[in-house]
């Protein structure tokens, strides 16, 4: 599934990234394949909220569908 497809209060692993563009982006956020990610909040029709550490991160529906995750 992708990081726009996951429910609030999921825990999540990035399992990839598609896209050199997509994946410089998310680099830029600390978040690449591998990393345990929380979505913290998931607004209509808005971006996604994620979690990592103590760092919260607002993510554009674009992006996210690009990311793909695994449950953790």
């Amino acid at each position: 599934m992708t990081l726009d497809q996951a429910k609030r209060g999921q825990r999540l692993y990035i399992a990839s990234i598609t896209g050199d563009t997509v994946r410089a982006q998310a680099i830029r956020f600390g978040i690449f394949e591998g990393s345990e990610i929380h979505c913290a909040e998931k607004l209509p029709a808005g971006p996604i909220v994620i979690s990592k550490g103590k760092q919260e991160i607002a993510i554009g529906r674009r992006l996210a569908e690009n990311i793909e995750v695994q449950p953790a």
